[in-house]
């Protein structure tokens, strides 16, 4: 259910959503979408006191998020887009030549050159993102072993996925797990991303001692988890 709200002569539309939930709360999206979320039992006096008392909290948290994603723009895959790449943005070109056999992407840390056959987006998309996991997978598996003498377990394998959700995983069985869109992030926000994982091959779970560990290795972590907060809507192909 979706509805507006207007206070002191500021709108901002609601989305209410009842689920299986002891307590209420609000939550906002990147994008500055906002989300009431309540007990199935809960009453409109509850929501609407919720709401009353999180105004100012929502009508400013909205407007940042509107305001840090209004650049947004689906990728075009034209000459002078451009793409991240350890958190800078470098202009794409593509070359086309229709006697070329084979296509493939370069960087020289100045642009990204696309090689293809024909112009087609999909191809496009589909070379950078190989690139990219490529990429990612060589610098993970280099992180990893600059980290390991601080462990005395190893990881038994690192992969590359595309997970929506996480940046990165580790099972029991300390196999590890990271989103290819990190080679997007800063060295040191792969970083913590890596070491994070890598503790939790001695703590499973996100307890004090598990913190400390990490914060051991990466002390500016905090700083590393606001920048994939703010910046992770832009990290695509």
């Amino acid at each position: 259910m979706i509805k507006t709200i207007t206070k002191n002569g500021e709108s901002v539309d609601v989305q209410v959503i009842y689920k299986k939930r002891k307590t209420l709360g609000i939550y906002i999206d990147v994008y500055g979408n906002v989300e009431v979320r309540v007990p199935k039992n809960a009453t409109k006096i509850q929501i609407e006191d919720l709401i009353e008392a999180k105004w100012t909290w929502i009508i400013k948290t909205t407007k940042e998020m509107q305001e840090k994603t209004k650049g947004f723009r689906k990728k075009e895959y034209i000459d002078g887009e451009t793409f991240l790449f350890l958190g800078k943005e470098y202009p794409m070109y593509i070359d086309v030549d229709e006697s070329r056999s084979q296509s493939s992407v370069q960087f020289d840390m100045e642009k990204f050159v696309i090689s293809v056959q024909y112009k087609d987006e999909d191809l496009i998309k589909k070379l950078i993102t190989k690139f990219y996991k490529q990429q990612c997978k060589k610098l993970i598996e280099s992180r990893i072993a600059n980290y390991q003498q601080h462990f005395s377990v190893k990881p038994r394998e690192a992969k590359i996925a595309s997970n929506k959700k996480t940046w990165g995983t580790c099972n029991s069985q300390r196999q590890l797990t990271f989103n290819w869109k990190l080679i997007m992030a800063p060295m040191e926000v792969l970083d913590y991303v890596v070491i994070h994982e890598m503790c939790h091959m001695i703590h499973l779970n996100h307890d004090r001692s598990f913190w400390r560990l990490v914060g051991k290795y990466k002390p500016d972590y905090e700083q590393c988890q606001e920048w994939l907060r703010q910046s992770h809507w832009k990290m695509v192909v």
